[in-house]
């Protein structure tokens, strides 16, 4: 794989391990939670929503909420990397992994994505961005209690190969998808899709107390961010009800890809 800025995947993967091996002694650093966040930079959201997507996960470090969510852990302690991807062979590492245990740690971190451009990119391959955080969570060095990818999107997996084959392998792995499906503006697109959610809860989204949090407005965005987090590393999970509806909504069909030109790069 390349990165947006022609980086080969495994170089990658060494950047994202500095941060720790520069400090650990050659030590697996132990943590609660190894968390990948995989934020979609492709064309099909405007500029002012990629802004706000990339302040809203700069508070959401920032802030008391998430940091008394680390340090309320077992170890206290865990470790992110922030990458950002969009076609199947476009994904990069914004801020490599990074042990947050102190609030210094979380406002550092915040920092060094405050201060990353931010870029944009083609087609949206969510096949593509969850095999790359399996790269970057067996890579890492990291000895975690869970391992989660947290897949931020606009639109379906229109690039790569089929999103459950990807998202399939993942959780059978033990690892934890989550969502953060946008839906900011009406689809009007070849590459849009009805029901962002639907679709991410059908065919995104697995493993132990996998979620999402669907976002219809531009307002909601930065405190859907936060809360997610939060989630995530709480590992608070929604209890399951004693009474179910007899009838739900038909599961969507997640084989059916939108068209696209195909490419030499599709994997």
């Amino acid at each position: 794989m390349v990165g947006l800025r022609g980086f080969s995947f495994p170089r990658l993967i060494m950047a994202g391990m500095f941060v720790l091996t520069a400090s650990s002694a050659d030590a697996a650093p132990e943590v609660d939670l190894a968390l990948v966040l995989a934020v979609d930079i492709s064309q099909s959201m405007e500029t002012d929503e990629q802004e706000l997507q990339r302040e809203g996960y700069v508070d959401a470090f920032r802030s008391p909420e998430v940091q008394r969510a680390i340090r309320q852990g077992m170890l206290g302690r865990i470790a992110v990397v922030y990458a950002e991807w969009s076609g199947a062979t476009e994904q990069e590492v914004v801020v490599p992994w990074t042990v947050i245990e102190y609030p210094e740690d979380a406002l550092g971190f915040a920092e060094r994505l405050a201060q990353s451009p931010i870029q944009r990119a083609g087609y949206t391959s969510v096949s593509g961005a969850i095999d790359f955080s399996v790269g970057l969570l067996r890579a890492s060095g990291i000895d975690s209690t869970r391992r989660v990818i947290d897949i931020s999107g606009d639109g379906p997996n229109n690039q790569g190969r089929a999103i459950t084959a990807a998202r399939n392998e993942a959780v059978a792995q033990g690892i934890t998808i989550n969502g953060l499906p946008i839906m900011l503006k009406q689809p009007s697109g070849a590459h849009d899709i009805e029901n962002l959610d639907l679709y991410f809860r059908d065919c995104v989204i697995g493993g132990p107390g996998a979620f999402m949090i669907p976002v219809r407005g531009k307002h909601q965005l930065a405190e859907a961010i936060k809360a997610k987090i939060v989630r995530e590393i709480s590992d608070v999970r929604a209890p399951e009800g004693l009474v179910r509806p007899t009838q739900t909504t038909p599961p969507t069909n997640c084989l059916a890809e939108v068209p696209r030109p195909s490419t030499p790069t599709d994997q």
